[in-house]
């Protein structure tokens, strides 16, 4: 009889960076106690990592007991092979010993080899082994690893095959299936992304053609477009197999888990089932959907480039300042930019040597007709963003800047403004943000050598409560600012109300 692993607070860690509401995980274990699960994988074990993970990522040692203490299941963590090392084992778990039951290992098929050495110090321990080996869809492109698989016996208890790209098919699963049995005894397991919402059904198949254990979490809530739903299992393995499901235990688990879901919305989307079918990376799209407010259409560019492994669609003229800009004026997409800016024009009036750089459209309708030199910059949706505030874009007489090349979004230029679009040489104040916004309006500001820079429209979000997306764009901005200043020792004065820190706040009406 095969056995369901719930992997929620693990998985869906990537949306919440690991931290969940206590009384959450209270309601999780309780539902779950009802429910035909066998295994909860509750988080990570880890060395300490740069950056804040939160509590699931390093699981210590008092939650498991209070886990232990309320939950009638088998508790599982998860230790990430590109971090941890036979000598962390002691250490990671000899702590936790009669607390948790398994310990899976997700692995690059590359590093199975590694893994093992890994896996014998973990048993030697008493713990149930689980690999969970990465990127099912190109196995086959890894001989090595499947020469490697005779191996496994008496190591792992579990041989899970994790459908990373969530673009594997039915008879995918079928062919693993027979793959991994013509090279190991070892139990299997599967993990189905949903990328192209196969998740279910290639789990089905899965079970039909005799593999071991499941794994799914409430919602599907797991990294990128999330994993098979719990829910949606357990519906159809009732109606299919008859298996008892105690529906108002789990209908409060998934009522318990609808804020988050509302919160962080992942499932499948355009790109995400673009990156599944063409087995590319999920931690880009990623990236791009939750943290960065990039186009479909530009998303689907950098995604087909991967495909084609070009670094980009193509080159452009440098861009170079046509005379000196003693003080440039960036325009933000904040509501301040808006609501002051009959202020602000009568101030750039009072400066015909200004230079005016949009780091976004959205507020550029009401600076249309000012008669100082302007430019856009081009990231991600942008042009499209363009095209809708310049509805005769016909007759723009500005400058496009686009980021340096290669630009990991393939960037969109409206045909109408291509012959005015230039790449920058280079960014060199910041490494990590380069495709940014603000990195590019202030990167301009110095090809134009300014002297004094002035900002608006940059409000770092007013209201109290933020979404984690509008936090770590905070966060983006705040740094680019403070490398901006250290680098280049020119002051940023915002001319409207900021939450930044970073920068000197004067009154446009002041001046």
């Amino acid at each position: 009889m095969f056995k369901i692993l719930d992997c929620t607070l693990r998985d869906g860690g990537y949306y919440t960076n690991w931290d969940f509401d206590k009384s959450l995980v209270k309601e999780y274990i309780s539902s779950m106690n009802k429910l035909p699960v066998d295994y909860l994988e509750v988080g990570y074990r880890s060395i300490p990592m740069k950056g804040y993970l939160g509590k699931y990522f390093y699981c210590p040692v008092y939650e498991l007991e209070d886990m232990k203490k309320n939950s009638s299941k088998k508790l599982v963590i998860i230790l990430n092979e590109k971090d941890i090392r036979a000598e962390h084992t002691d250490a990671l778990l000899s702590p936790i010993k009669g607390l948790v039951d398994m310990v899976r290992i997700a692995i690059d098929p590359e590093h199975l080899g590694r893994a093992l050495i890994l896996a014998e110090s973990v048993k030697k321990l008493g713990f149930e082994v689980g690999f969970n080996v990465m990127y099912m869809s190109k196995w086959k492109q890894y001989g090595d690893f499947i020469n490697e698989l005779k191996n496994v016996d008496g190591i792992a208890d579990y041989f899970y095959m994790v459908d990373s790209y969530g673009g594997v098919y039915p008879s995918d699963v079928i062919d693993t299936i027979q793959l991994v049995r013509e090279n190991t005894a070892c139990k299997l397991g599967f993990h189905g992304h949903n990328n192209l919402e196969l998740a279910l059904i290639n789990s089905l198949t899965a079970i039909e053609h005799g593999v071991d254990m499941i794994d799914a979490t409430v919602w599907g809530m797991g990294r990128g477009a999330g994993n098979v739903k719990t829910e949606l299992l357990l519906t159809a393995l009732n109606s299919k197999e008859g298996l008892e499901v105690d529906f108002n235990a789990l209908g409060t688990i998934v009522s318990a888990f609808d804020k988050l879901l509302e919160k962080y919305q992942w499932g499948t989307n355009l790109p995400y089932m673009i990156s599944g079918s063409n087995s590319l990376p999920q931690k880009d799209v990623m990236d791009w959907v939750t943290t960065r407010f990039y186009s479909f259409n530009s998303i689907i560019r950098a995604l087909q480039n991967q495909k084609a492994k070009i670094k980009d669609n193509e080159r452009l003229p440098v861009f170079e300042a046509d005379g000196n800009s003693d003080e440039v004026l960036i325009i933000g997409g904040g509501k301040n930019a808006q609501e002051h800016s009959q202020g602000i024009i009568e101030f750039i009036k009072s400066k015909k040597d200004l230079t005016v750089i949009h780091a976004s459209a959205k507020n550029a309708s009401f600076y249309k007709d000012i008669p100082n030199k302007q430019i856009f910059c081009l990231v991600g949706s942008e042009g499209y963003r363009m095209e809708k505030v310049f509805e005769n874009i016909g007759d723009f007489n500005g400058v496009c800047v686009l980021p340096p090349f290669p630009r990991k979004m393939g960037t969109y230029i409206p045909t109408s403004v291509y012959n005015k679009s230039f790449e920058l040489p280079s960014i060199d104040f910041t490494n990590k943000f380069k495709d940014s916004h603000t990195a590019l309006a202030l990167q301009t500001s110095i090809a134009l050598k300014a002297q004094k820079i002035y900002i608006v429209g940059y409000d770092g979000y007013q209201e109290e409560q933020i979404t984690q997306k509008e936090r770590d764009l905070t966060e983006e901005n705040e740094s680019m600012f403070k490398s901006f200043v250290d680098s280049y020792k020119v002051d940023i004065e915002s001319l409207t109300t900021t939450k930044y820190k970073n920068l000197i706040v004067k009154s446009i009406y002041s001046l």
